[in-house]
């Protein structure tokens, strides 16, 4: 973790205070709902949590160690009266910063500075999130073989939160998205206790933690034959997806490799139904940088690991998503998640 807290303190000018909880883990190793960490321009990082995580906290070896009372922040505020201090504007609430301000401390707004290392993975980074994407691809071949027809999307999702743990995850990397027809046409649909019928397409959208590294996966099965306008709406969402897929590689401009999932879609006028961006990073957080939307202005670069996830969706009636997770590598691309994306017709 030192080599982190040293590449941090090499791009500050003034002391950071690190008030996000997942940026602290990054940075310590600490796993807590309430605790900072103030890095300094010389390589210094003093970690400030209260007496529930203090045991954790003074075995950590990269930083100091000082407890405080539960109300962290405005006990700091006392400390650093009269400092100048760096703060991750997108993690301090406006609550929190006129408590650091009322104690007498000058605040600079900053932001992605601990991001921006984040969303480079290392290689024991990489190595968890490969292992969760194996055991994603596991848990996709074992769903495929499951019944769909007649069971509700809430018992599915169920499955899969007991298969995540079977497999040897630490649990689910977020809520499971399993939607069929119409529900299938919301892009983040909530789970419903209706059966799924026969002759109809069933997204789902899962993942699993692997020591605290999220998987994130999607496919897309049929409840009938593969064939007919169902059929070529998969294939034509596969194609936007394998095109996003080629367009992924270091150098390449997050809007640029967006820009070429949409070319097929465009060209067969369904443009309006692909509302959302292709993808987004994924690590210690589900949702992270790099993005791959119309407006990023990510460049990517090796080691960067996003998701590749066009759909089509049609309001009312159903809709098709397929998304892989990928590494940057040096000349494109690695897929971590390789669970086949054939037309699959479940029972």
């Amino acid at each position: 973790m030192s080599t982190r807290i040293e590449r941090l303190a090499a791009r500050l000018d003034d002391p950071l205070l690190v008030t996000g909880l997942v940026n602290v883990r990054y940075l310590t190793g600490l796993e807590s709902s309430n605790a900072v960490v103030l890095v300094e321009p010389a390589g210094e990082a003093t970690l400030y949590t209260d007496f529930r995580y203090a045991e954790a906290a003074s075995v950590v070896e990269d930083a100091r160690f000082e407890q405080t009372p539960r109300a962290v922040l405005p006990a700091l505020a006392e400390r650093f009266s009269g400092r100048r201090i760096a703060v991750e504007a997108a993690h301090l609430s406006l609550a929190d910063a006129e408590t650091l301000r009322r104690g007498g401390v000058e605040l600079v707004s900053t932001s992605g500075l601990v991001e921006t290392l984040r969303a480079v993975k290392e290689p024991g980074e990489l190595d968890a999130l490969r292992r969760a994407a194996a055991i994603s691809d596991r848990v996709y071949a074992e769903l495929a073989a499951q019944p769909f027809v007649g069971r509700t999307e809430a018992e599915l999702a169920w499955w899969l939160e007991q298969a995540w743990h079977e497999e040897g995850a630490d649990g689910p990397a977020f809520d499971a998205i399993v939607a069929f027809g119409e529900n299938g046409a919301r892009p983040h649909a909530k789970l419903r206790d209706e059966p799924i019928p026969a002759d109809t397409l069933v997204v789902v959208d899962a993942g699993c933690a692997v020591d605290g590294y999220r998987s994130d996966c999607t496919r897309t099965f049929f409840t009938g034959e593969p064939e007919g306008r169902l059929r070529e709406l998969y294939d034509l969402c596969l194609r936007a997806q394998l095109d996003g897929l080629a367009a992924v590689a270091p150098g390449a401009a997050g809007r640029d490799v967006d820009a070429a999932s949409r070319v097929a879609i465009g060209e067969a006028g369904m443009s309006e139904l692909y509302g959302h961006g292709l993808g987004h990073g994924v690590g210690l957080d589900v949702h992270e940088g790099p993005t791959l939307r119309p407006e990023s202005d990510a460049v990517l670069e090796p080691g960067n690991v996003v998701t590749v996830e066009p759909g089509l969706y049609l309001a009312g009636d159903v809709g098709v998503r397929i998304e892989d997770l990928v590494v940057v590598t040096t000349d494109g691309c690695e897929r971590l998640t390789t669970v086949t994306k054939d037309p699959t017709r479940v029972a």
